[in-house]
């Protein structure tokens, strides 16, 4: 039996582009381990590890993390992960984090989820929530009974600091500028694969059939047992 190569996978996407949804698929059809720089962050932050202070300096400061210390926050993490499928979400963010990886691992697919910014902004800024409980509701498919209203407790809803039309447009341009470079670095080696679409629901079903060329869907095995 020809046991097939591990999976080695980077997902790609501007914020509100819908990466967590299609993330959370991939981990259910594909069985792959899923490594989000921004939940590896936020626990390194809370467990005050020395590179989640380090990191929370930056942050608080308003900056960017320096590329080495997210580059050897996440080599740490990969270095458990070697006997495994895994996809990498939020890293690497810019060339010099590419190059760091690709010194250690091989990466063999970057899957780039090509949403129009228009989409993004309108999706984004429809976007409210009611604080006590976390509930979300989304102007557009998910409205409240009555506007600016929590369904459950009449209170009021509040639009997030980052749903805010100039904070999405600002993180949108701050997307484009840092990571364009990325995807170009990846298109050149020719493993760049762009999925665009302004709904999750109908680029899903392109994104499954490429991953099947390269893994089994583990959801169907496990239904059958």
């Amino acid at each position: 039996m020809v046991v097939p190569p591990l999976l080695r996978a980077v997902i790609m996407g501007p914020p509100g582009s819908g990466k967590g949804t299609v993330s959370a698929r991939i981990i259910k059809h594909f069985g792959v381990m899923h490594l989000s720089s921004g939940d590896l962050l936020r626990d390194n932050m809370q467990k005050k590890t020395e590179v989640g202070i380090l990191a929370k300096s930056y942050i608080d400061q308003g900056r960017l993390i320096p590329d080495d210390i997210m580059t050897q926050l996440m080599l740490n993490e990969l270095k458990g992960l070697d006997q495994y499928n895994w996809l990498l979400d939020g890293f690497p963010r810019t060339v010099a984090q590419a190059k760091a990886l690709d010194k250690e691992c091989h990466i063999d697919t970057v899957i780039d989820l090509d949403v129009p910014f228009e989409t993004i902004k309108c999706r984004l800024t429809a976007r409210w929530i009611h604080p006590a409980s976390g509930r979300v509701y989304n102007l557009e498919f998910s409205p409240p009974k009555v506007q600016g209203i929590d369904d459950i407790t009449g209170e009021p809803l509040v639009q997030r600091d980052d749903d805010k039309p100039e904070t999405v447009s600002k993180r949108l341009q701050a997307y484009d500028v840092q990571t364009k470079p990325v995807l170009e670095y990846y298109r050149e080696k020719g493993l760049l694969k762009s999925f665009s679409g302004t709904e999750t629901n109908k680029i899903w079903p392109h994104i499954y059939a490429f991953l099947q060329t390269k893994l089994p869907d583990v959801s169907q095995k496990k239904a059958a047992t």
